[in-house]
């Protein structure tokens, strides 16, 4: 699996990324202790009763990692990330959520200050075992040509 470079990348392509995951209990409670975050909503299930969801929500950051994730072997093994834009979280995410991915790709260029490498737009959405999405964003990456990027040295075996 090496990944796709910036020759690879054609606007409109739709990338169904081929692996899902479900989200457990510890993901989220382990994912809010790394991050500091202490809203209650993620890890006191008797304040989440009280709440319109009425158990935990998973942390939508981890939700943006995790897509993001699911996304690498298609899109961004051979790149840098540049950023994310309008990220979306149109439905929750609950301990047990079984989370899949798509891509399309909205645009790419030639980077103008990087000659080896180009640059491609694309809007990934993710969405659970009932195919409700979940994440939407567009993500921007600076990708290698071929031929340009890091060799990527495997030890042989003896």
């Amino acid at each position: 699996m090496s990944g796709r470079f910036y020759e690879d990348f054609q606007v409109g392509d739709v990338y169904e990324h081929p692996l899902g995951r479900t989200v457990l209990e510890t993901d989220n409670v382990w994912f809010t202790l790394l991050t500091v975050n202490p809203n209650p909503i993620h890890f006191d299930a008797h304040y989440a009763s009280q709440t319109e969801f009425g158990r935990p929500l998973v942390d939508s950051t981890f939700t943006l990692a995790l897509v993001t994730g699911l996304s690498v072997a298609d899109i961004s093994q051979n790149a840098i990330n540049l950023g994310w834009d309008e990220v979306r979280l149109p439905a929750p995410v609950f301990h047990g959520d079984t989370i899949y991915a798509q891509s399309r790709v909205l645009s790419k260029r030639e980077s103008r200050s990087r000659p080896h490498m180009g640059i491609v737009t694309v809007e990934t959405t993710g969405f659970n075992q009932e195919g409700t999405v979940v994440i939407q964003f567009k993500r921007t990456i600076l990708v290698y040509k071929r031929g340009q990027a890091p060799e990527r040295p495997r030890p042989q075996l003896k």
